[in-house]
């Protein structure tokens, strides 16, 4: 044990001292083109510049002309390993603050484009002194440079940069946090300014998977996306790769495009990975993958987003045939198609108004693939599904379930109703598989103002009705209207919703234990990426969006939601009618036979002869020892052999 430690005091000391024996490095001084000289208030290209970041006096600084993406650093002629950086800020009154979040980065492209950050300070200057940060970065660079914060015209009294000749490698490069960091990088530093626009950009993706650096570094596009959020300082982007990439290592689809979600009216900035996670275990066929991750913009620090699937057609995403302009007949014209009943349909270019009053945009076929044939049909399918609830047809064969699928459904629904979510009939996906009749819905979205978190519904658990049939509550249309006549007019449904909860309420994991832990994982993990974001934007105590209250700190805005779940949970109990005993899942003895279960290429391999239920109690099928059971579709499902305790199958 002293020889390790011995041994690790060593590299340390080594570290150390090879990171202090680095010469400090000189070269050819580049920044942003224009300074301001602030007698005037005019461009300036010789006041003020950013060699005067350079020139070792702390009385003289850099001031760009334009107030953000502002930058000073050197071209030092060939590649270098950063081991230390030093700054000192401006001698000014706010000097010393506009050093928190400036941005060194290192980059071999003279244009930047293919810039990382090496470190970011958190931390005001103090004026008159330099300050230094080891640099753990282990790729050579022949660029560096130093981003102002935004705001900020880079003002800077010194910049300095340590290290050594060296190609480096891609061993450790630096992220903001533990959580992965996205930089997105565009031509000229032009900031994303609306979603019709796309910007040529390089999209560079940082992680550690698994012990393992993971770097994707490829070109795309970059731009606003969202609808209310955009209109928020914190902007929300969608990234657009030019070729496929898996973006980490654990996404499930190798695709274009990708969303960063800026959940700036969220002071948890989780409730949307909560609401994924509750669609996860109600069995929904597809839940939108994310992360929690930082972002840089053009060097400039924005914050903690949630780095998330683009509902889309694509495997991995909605696994549907995608349609093309000649699948105008026969079975072909029967799918794919990836509809979103949408209370800002009209804003689009391909969607249509139901008979019954609901707004849908047809996300697939894209606006611009789409022919008359195909709207016809799938706004026929819409119509005809409506038709059928309105004239109370409810048999399976005949009625609106030989249209409409009931379990995905009611799967959508308690998802909503789960997390207390205003906007999910305001949002609503459905899709249509070839040669399938059904129009199953989900995946579920959009969950920032979900959770307690819209002063307009708040507080959710005082009604005494579903919130998604409250007059508070968001609807597309009349969708409100749809999702009463299918709960209420159906006698069927209600028992059907009963079992369906029943069964995830006893499946172990649909309860406030799970979500409770689930909550508190996720904050030890994005707790640094937190603190940043709220030192980046300092809203806790301020009213933005619908927000019905504010907070001190983020653990009180996410002890609020836990508690809300926790209250919800009963409240859902005995508005559904929860059953303890419906499929329940009990507790084994140790000395108790065990069903052993598993799951392999999607077939069920069971030690003993098990029926297998859907969480509607609906019978899947038989599996064997001998005679493995394919499941029809990714969700949970129950085991049940006799004699043996019943096994649950999460696939």
């Amino acid at each position: 044990m002293l020889r390790n430690l011995f041994a690790i005091a060593m590299a340390a000391a080594t570290a150390i001292s090879a990171n202090a024996a680095d010469a400090k490095l000189t070269g050819t001084v580049i920044g942003s083109t224009y300074s301001v000289d602030y007698r005037t208030g005019q461009k300036s290209t010789t006041v003020n510049t950013a060699a005067d970041a350079f020139d070792g006096n702390l009385s003289t600084y850099f001031a760009s002309y334009d107030r953000s993406y502002t930058w000073a650093g050197l071209d030092l002629g060939e590649k270098h390993v950063i081991t230390r950086v030093g700054w000192s800020p401006r001698n000014d009154g706010l000097g010393p603050g506009r050093m928190v979040f400036g941005m060194f980065q290192g980059a071999n492209s003279p244009d930047f484009l293919d810039a990382v950050p090496i470190y970011m300070i958190t931390e005001k200057g103090t004026i008159g002194v330099t300050d230094y940060a080891d640099v753990d970065c282990s790729r050579g660079f022949r660029y560096v440079r130093y981003v102002g914060p935004s705001d900020a015209r880079c003002n800077i009294a010194e910049i300095e940069f340590y290290g050594h000749k060296a190609d480096g490698d891609d061993s450790r490069l630096y992220r903001i946090t533990n959580l992965p960091t996205v930089c997105i990088n565009t031509v000229n530093a032009e900031e994303p300014y609306d979603k019709e626009h796309n910007i040529i950009s390089q999209i560079i993706v940082l992680s550690e998977e698994n012990g393992e650096q993971y770097v994707l570094d490829a070109p795309g596009e970059s731009r606003l996306r969202g609808n209310a959020s955009m209109q928020f300082p914190k902007k929300p982007y969608r990234i657009k790769f030019d070729k496929k990439q898996r973006i980490l290592p654990d996404a499930p689809a190798k695709v274009k495009k990708w969303t960063l979600i800026n959940n700036y009216g969220d002071k948890t900035l989780m409730r949307n990975i909560i609401a994924f996670e509750a669609s996860r275990l109600s069995g929904l066929e597809y839940t939108p993958y994310c992360r929690p991750v930082d972002v840089v913009l053009n060097g400039e620090y924005k914050g903690n987003y949630q780095l998330c699937d683009q509902v889309e057609v694509n495997p991995g995403r909605v696994e549907i045939d995608e349609m093309a302009p000649t699948d105008i007949a026969g079975d072909a014209l029967t799918g794919g198609y990836l509809l979103e009943v949408d209370g800002y349909a009209d804003q689009e270019i391909s969607w249509f108004m139901s008979n019954q009053g609901i707004p849908v945009t047809i996300k697939s076929p894209k606006d611009d693939e789409i022919v008359p044939e195909q709207k016809k049909y799938i706004t026929d399918v819409f119509n005809d599904m409506e038709s059928r609830i309105s004239r109370g047809q409810y048999n399976d064969q005949t009625g609106y379930r030989a249209i409409l699928d009931v379990p995905s459904f009611l799967r959508h629904f308690i998802v909503g109703e789960f997390s207390g979510n205003t906007d999910t009939y305001w949002s609503t996906y459905f899709y249509k598989r070839r040669n399938d009749p059904h129009l199953y819905c989900g995946p579920v979205w959009d969950f920032d103002i979900a959770f307690d978190n819209d002063n307009r519904t708040y507080p959710v658990n005082n009604k005494s009705t579903y919130l998604c049939l409250d007059n508070s509550a968001s609807g597309a249309g009349s969708m409100g209207s749809f999702v009463r006549k299918v709960l209420y007019w159906d006698s069927k449904t209600k028992t059907e919703l009963s079992q369906l909860w029943s069964t995830l309420r006893n499946s172990r994991d649909f309860t406030v234990d799970h979500f409770n832990t689930y909550i508190d994982g996720l904050a030890a993990d994005m707790d640094a990426s937190l603190r940043l974001n709220f030192m980046r934007w300092p809203i806790l105590n301020q009213y933005v969006h619908q927000n019905p209250k504010v907070y001190n700190t983020y653990g009180d805005a996410i002890k609020d939601v836990k508690n809300f779940i926790s209250t919800r949970i009963g409240w859902l109990d005995d508005k559904i009618g929860y059953d303890p005993e419906y499929n329940a899942v009990t507790d084994i003895e140790a000395d108790a036979p065990a069903l052993t279960v598993s799951v392999i290429a999607g077939r069920v391999h069971v030690s003993a002869d098990a029926t297998v239920f859907d969480t509607c109690g609906r019978t899947v099928g038989t599996a064997t020892p001998s005679s493995p059971l394919l499941l029809p579709a990714p969700g949970l499902y129950i085991a049940v052999a006799p004699g043996l305790a019943p096994a649950k199958i999460k696939f």
